[in-house]
């Protein structure tokens, strides 16, 4: 498994394992957490995409559940904030928000540090774009997450380049990565702009939902019928086709597959035995358009 390097001292698994679903399965023991763990680790994944808002707010404590030192020393925890949603810890709240404060932002961290019981998170993102952002507060208040050691490095998700540009302007750590929503279902950062000012800038993205939310498993229709086709072409399945799709893409993008299935946690790397050549790659993105390219 490649490693990207997004800062000096930070470099991830170029496959990350999504848990947002992690609070909601069958089985959240310690025990079973910890497999779907090691079942990441056997295949080179050790980087765990989290946010405080997962599983209305209990995800972040179910990991911590089944963190030994042993086990936190082994990955890279990503996780998010800014999200309030009458759930959970913030049950009062009269209506869902954003809140990109100090108060708020040290207030999450400290929250997520004592769920996951370890002493710093590898990667914070800002998980919305806030329009009441005070991007100076903000900007100070990640700088000094990273100069406390709480957080080795901070970024965004969601983010437009405008969104970017401001808050980066107000501080002196630098941005290093957008995790937006990137998939076949999802083709529109392909030409929008969204990945062309992270690649420009040599910043790898993070997709979120890389399978359409599961769409691109289920769908019908050419697109379905050109994944098979591709996936029995490797021995794998359209999950693997479609990371693949995204791992060819140049921007370094890193996929965030999130599931609850042991078996198709095994078999997240499955993708790095596609070979994604470009006629392929325009195949498949010509029938998730809908149309040939111009």
């Amino acid at each position: 498994m490649d490693r990207v390097r997004l800062s000096p001292d930070l470099d991830l698994s170029r496959i990350v394992y999504g848990m947002w679903r992690l609070a909601e399965a069958d089985d959240t023991s310690a025990a079973h957490v910890q497999a779907k763990i090691e079942a990441c680790l056997e295949q080179g994944i050790t980087t765990m995409d989290q946010a405080d808002i997962y599983g209305g707010y209990m995800a972040e404590e179910v990991l911590g559940a089944a963190l030994t030192p042993e086990l936190r020393d082994r990955i890279e925890i990503v996780t998010k904030c800014d999200i309030v949603a009458p759930a959970g810890r913030h049950s009062a709240a009269r209506v869902k928000h954003y809140d990109t404060s100090r108060a708020h932002i040290e207030a999450s961290v400290d929250a997520s540090l004592r769920l996951m019981g370890t002493q710093r998170i590898d990667l914070l993102l800002i998980h919305r774009p806030d329009p009441l952002m005070d991007h100076n507060e903000t900007g100070q208040t990640l700088d000094g997450l990273v100069a406390s050691g709480k957080v080795r490095a901070v970024g965004v998700s969601n983010f437009k380049l405008h969104d970017w540009t401001l808050l980066q302007s107000a501080m002196k750590t630098p941005l290093v990565t957008n995790q937006i929503e990137i998939s076949l279902a999802q083709v529109a950062p392909f030409t929008n702009g969204d990945l062309a000012f992270l690649q420009e800038r040599g910043i790898p993205p993070m997709a979120w939902s890389p399978l359409g939310g599961g769409a691109l498993m289920t769908g019908t229709g050419p697109l379905a019928q050109a994944l098979d086709t591709v996936a029995d072409r490797f021995g794998t399945d359209r999950a693997a086709v479609a990371i693949a799709w995204l791992l060819a893409h140049p921007s370094g993008i890193l996929p965030v597959v999130g599931t609850n299935n042991l078996a198709r946690i095994r078999s997240a790397s499955d993708a790095l035995k596609v070979e994604m050549d470009r006629q392929t790659w325009f195949e498949l993105y010509t029938h998730a358009l809908g149309h040939e390219v111009p």
